[in-house]
């Protein structure tokens, strides 16, 4: 985990959900999945909007040529957990690459974290998107 990803995590958890700098006043949830190869727990903070009952987040790596590692292990093993505030649930995640879901779903995105409107930019690849189920 880099130190980037490490602090935010830490701050999260210390403040109850809330970050400051780039993410201050967005929202923001971690997302743990089931790493691919090594079976291990991998944490990951990410912007997320609601969509219905969903959770969306977008599997950008700010417009690097490859998925996030956090994407491949969801393909992988779609049952994750999410961190939202101080509340920790359960949740399927479905990638969503392609048709009008997947660009409404985005520009949903773009309209509240416009940065993800330039990371499509810095990519030829089709950025995914991935809505999370919460279990009931």
């Amino acid at each position: 985990m880099t130190d980037w990803n490490k602090n935010i995590i830490e701050e999260f958890r210390t403040n109850s959900g809330k970050v400051g700098g780039p993410f201050e006043g967005k929202d923001l949830l971690l997302l743990t999945t089931t790493g691919a190869r090594t079976g291990l727990p991998r944490t990951n903070p990410t912007a997320y909007i609601r969509d219905g009952d969903r959770l969306v987040i977008i599997a950008s790596k700010a417009g690097a040529p490859g998925h996030p590692d956090w994407y491949h292990n969801l393909l992988a093993n779609p049952k994750v957990k999410l961190e939202i505030g101080t509340e920790t649930l359960e949740a399927t995640a479905t990638p969503i690459t392609e048709g009008p879901e997947r660009d409404r779903l985005y520009a949903a995105m773009v309209a509240v974290m416009p940065g993800f409107a330039e990371y499509e930019t810095r990519t030829s690849r089709v950025i995914p998107v991935v809505a999370l189920q919460p279990s009931t």
